[in-house]
């Protein structure tokens, strides 16, 4: 669409030698340089080579400025480019210099059209059939009066359709004004407004970014586009935006109140997500409570900045609060995988295996092909599986996510408690060396770094059936092998004799 129309009468004015004109054959001695630069510009711009083209018609335009040959071909060499706006000025002069030149004049006609200068257009199509044009420039002439005057009658249903609210017919009559009218910037900014109202900023969004381009200085596209991606959330793009605004008028008083707001919640932002990859997750999480305080009005930013509070509690081992923040986020967007994979995990650690599984399930309906969702949900599988069985942080009724020396402790206290020799009735004491027995392993596992990673995986590094290879469970024995050591090491488990009285 933006290449020249091409008549009869502008293909013999490009491929004529500028000699050959008889008004100006005489000149040719005086002009040797121009013709020069007309013929060279001529086969650049058969050969595509546009760049260089142009160089030749500019020369040729500065060594003749009333020769409308050099103006028509550079006008053709900038249309070749996508450069309408540079193309519009040289057409212009052709027609001052020669106000009987059709393809000059239709081809200003179409890019007049297509800008939405729907009565300058007319007039110069009106022109066009005025001064005894060939047959296919009438034809033309005529098809492009046709649509002009259909874009009129559209415009101004799209005008009174806004005026009355019904933005949704607005649009309709505007989407088929700028299929014509394509570089129209006002109509672009006035659909984006309809878009706004009907809740589409998206759409509204690219209709500025366009109306930007097609009018020089547009600070007022620039602002609303830079509050429209504030509103969405993305502070970087908005960021970006309203800078483009103040380069071209940085005393502009709205933009840079916009400026001042986004920029000191993008630092917020960038500060937290340090923060969180450093591992500082307590910091992190009251720089996004910051966030929320510093833009309360806009819910997104509540939304994302909740989402990273519950990644914060759920990778710092904050189950409770992980849960209760992650399960505020699902409330207002029940599809959120990140959320769910955060909740999932504080889940696990609370052992509530069922809800894990769950939650890891929704999230990979959303995203199939998420390796993390794929392997949280055969963990927490296996760690439903294993709770069904020998639970060693039950067994000592410690946290999964208990220190050392939690579980040192506690082994401590229950061994002391659970001693064979503490009982005198034989079903007691049987009762209690299972008991002991149990914990001894729990102690054992639980405080192995290697062993306990493998159990807090799903697999019991004590249980032939999930060992690969077999082998059998060294705490499968009987009492006896377990007499005579100190409940109260922090190492192994034979250390010397030790009896209670």
């Amino acid at each position: 669409s933006s290449f020249p129309v091409l008549t009869s009468q502008s293909v013999g004015i490009i491929g004529m030698s500028y000699c050959a004109w008889p008004l100006i054959g005489a000149e040719c001695g005086v002009n040797a340089d121009v013709e020069k630069h007309l013929e060279l510009g001529k086969k650049l711009l058969a050969a595509g080579q546009l760049a260089d083209a142009l160089s030749q018609f500019h020369a040729a335009v500065d060594g003749d400025p009333d020769n409308y040959i050099a103006y028509y071909r550079r006008a053709t060499v900038f249309l070749a480019m996508g450069k309408s706006k540079a193309a519009l000025p040289d057409l212009t002069k052709v027609i001052q210099l020669k106000m009987d030149f059709t393809a000059a004049r239709l081809q200003r006609g179409h890019l007049l059209l297509k800008q939405g200068k729907l009565d300058e257009a007319e007039d110069d199509f009106k022109k066009v059939l005025k001064s005894n044009p060939s047959e296919n420039e009438e034809k033309e002439a005529q098809s492009q009066l046709i649509k002009s005057d259909e874009m009129q009658r559209l415009r101004s249903q799209a005008l009174d359709a806004f005026e009355s609210g019904d933005y949704a017919a607005a649009i309709a009559f505007l989407d088929k004004i700028l299929e014509v009218c394509v570089w129209d910037a006002e109509l672009r900014e006035l659909r984006a407004e309809c878009f706004i109202k009907e809740g589409e900023p998206r759409k509204a969004i690219s209709d500025l970014k366009a109306a930007s381009k097609l009018k020089n200085d547009n600070t007022e596209a620039f602002y609303k586009i830079s509050t429209l991606y504030y509103q969405l959330g993305d502070h970087e793009l908005s960021l970006s935006e309203v800078r483009e605004c103040l380069k071209l008028d940085q005393d502009h008083k709205r933009c840079f109140a916009h400026y001042k707001q986004v920029k000191k919640l993008n630092k917020l932002i960038e500060s937290a997500e340090e923060l969180i990859r450093d591992g500082r997750y307590t910091d992190a999480t009251s720089k996004y409570e910051s966030v929320m305080k510093t833009e309360p009005s806009i819910a997104e930013y509540t939304i994302r900045s909740k989402e990273r509070i519950c990644h914060c509690f759920s990778k710092d081992e904050k189950p409770v609060e992980a849960i209760r923040v992650c399960s505020e986020v699902l409330q207002m967007e029940p599809d959120n995988v990140n959320a769910l994979k955060d909740r999932a995990e504080a889940y696990l650690i609370e052992e509530m295996y069922d809800e894990a599984i769950q939650d890891y399930e929704t999230a990979q309906e959303h995203n199939e092909n998420d390796q993390q969702i794929r392997e949280g949900l055969e963990k927490a599988q296996r760690l439903l599986k294993q709770s069904q069985k020998r639970d060693y942080y039950k067994i000592l009724g410690v946290k999964r996510n208990a220190k050392k020396q939690e579980i040192i402790k506690a082994y401590r206290k229950l061994a002391l408690q659970w001693h064979p020799d503490n009982f005198q009735n034989e079903e007691e004491k049987k009762k209690a060396e299972k008991k002991f027995i149990d914990i001894a392993a729990a102690k054992e596992v639980l405080s192995d770094p290697e062993m306990r990673k493998k159990f807090d995986d799903g697999e019991d590094p004590l249980d032939a059936e999930s060992q690969q290879g077999g082998g059998g469970n060294p705490f499968h024995r009987s009492w006896n092998s377990w007499q005579g050591f100190n409940p109260f090491s922090s190492g192994g488990p034979f250390r010397f004799k030790f009896h209670f009285n």
